[in-house]
């Protein structure tokens, strides 16, 4: 920085030097410049007892009790000023967002963390989660256009990661023949007229394959937990398509990943001959109550709701949130949408249930003033999280 300066004034016009050539002055010029961008300071919610849980740990000794976080941290190769004009460019850079992100990260002490946009996995996440004694799984977004993926992280002193699985969402292209796919998807194509954006596929969406191509992946995995007894935890993560133009694909990867979760729950049952635990977060990029929300809680609907019996989900999931608080306000908050698009999902039971979840800010609070990314948030979502008791069979 100063070397580039004294270049610079090298080449300048002797007339305009002397009011600039004192290396004190420089300093101070450069000491104004770096205190107008600010470090960042990360504002973490707590976690706050779910009404009629005892948060007491010593309560039941008996009990499992862990931690699950999903946050969607905004990859850093999508992030460019044109796209956030209203964040502090401070709060854009790599190392700024990168060092917020961890911290984050650390004061939620989560035992799991679901992450999504996840775009330097190996160069940094990776190493510096191990540092803060986490072990990760990793999948990256189908295709060579993008870089980021998802990523689950976990502490081996609480769990042991004992079966995995990917999930491409490309893999519907192999079945658009199936009727229960693409019919729905056909008929979208006949109604709607594709308004072209740049962030689209420029060819032809009314293509079922290159409509059905969106790159979108999930990670699941069981893992055992050991103490103070066995049982199997299933945690998937996913990241589904963003554009609300493309409702019925979005609609086509809930449906695919709900039938592979399904899958992958029946072969952890039989493998480990155990009753497992399921959870699924991510960025669903769905707002409460659209499709993609109702397909997803429609396995755990009452028989009395109008739902077909088909076009129920074949796994019963329900919201921690909304059986807890109800949805967030917003967990992504951007000039050009503030609304909810993370979950948090579990299969109900006897044996497991919600004991707290964490706090998020109100639209009043200062800190999501002027929207996200700023200097309290290092990415455009807010982590949302929730510990879980699960007792002894």
């Amino acid at each position: 920085g100063l070397l580039v300066m004294f270049n610079t004034l090298n080449h300048l016009p002797r007339s305009i030097l002397p009011s600039f050539t004192s290396p004190r002055v420089c300093r101070k010029i450069l000491s104004k410049r770096m205190s107008s961008n600010p470090a960042m300071e990360p504002k973490v919610g707590k976690f706050e007892s779910v009404e009629g849980a005892d948060i007491n740990l010593t309560a039941k000794p008996d009990g499992i009790r862990f931690r699950l976080v999903s946050y969607n941290i905004l990859a850093q190769v999508y992030v460019k000023s044109s796209l956030f004009p209203h964040s502090p460019p401070a709060c854009l850079k790599w190392k700024a967002r990168s060092h917020a992100i961890l911290g984050v990260l650390r004061n939620l002490e989560a035992d799991f963390f679901c992450l999504q946009e996840v775009d330097e996995y190996d160069s940094y996440y990776r190493r510096n989660m191990e540092s803060l004694g986490y072990s990760g799984i990793y999948i990256q977004r189908t295709g060579q256009r993008k870089r980021d993926g998802c990523a689950i992280f976990y502490k081996p002193s609480c769990a042991e990661l004992v079966a995995k699985d990917r999930i491409e969402y490309n893999d519907l292209v192999d079945s658009i023949k199936a009727d229960s796919v693409s019919c729905s998807i056909e008929q979208k194509i006949e109604t709607s007229n594709e308004a072209k954006d740049s962030r689209k596929d420029s060819r032809d969406l009314n293509d079922l394959v290159v409509r059905l191509k969106r790159d979108c992946v999930g990670i699941m995995a069981a893992f055992r937990i050991n103490k103070p007894f066995r049982h199997i935890v299933i945690v998937a993560n996913t990241h589904l398509y963003w554009d609300p133009e493309l409702a019925d694909v979005k609609l086509a990867q809930a449906k695919y990943l709900l039938s592979r979760l399904a899958r992958f729950e029946t072969l952890i049952s039989e493998e480990f001959e155990c009753t497992p635990s399921l959870l699924l977060a991510g960025d669903f990029n769905s707002i409460p109550g659209d499709q993609v929300y109702n397909y997803l809680v429609s396995g755990n609907a009452k028989p009395a709701e109008d739902i077909e019996e088909e076009e129920k989900a074949p796994v019963p999931l329900c919201s921690v949130y909304e059986m807890t608080r109800g949805e967030p306000k917003f967990t992504n908050c951007t000039p050009g949408f503030t609304n909810t698009l993370d979950y948090i999902f579990f299969s109900p039971s006897d044996l497991i249930k919600p004991v707290s979840i964490l706090q998020l800010p109100d639209p009043e609070s200062p800190d999501v003033d002027g929207f996200l990314p700023n200097h309290h948030h290092p990415s455009d979502h807010l982590p949302i999280g929730a510990e879980f008791e699960i007792r002894r069979e």
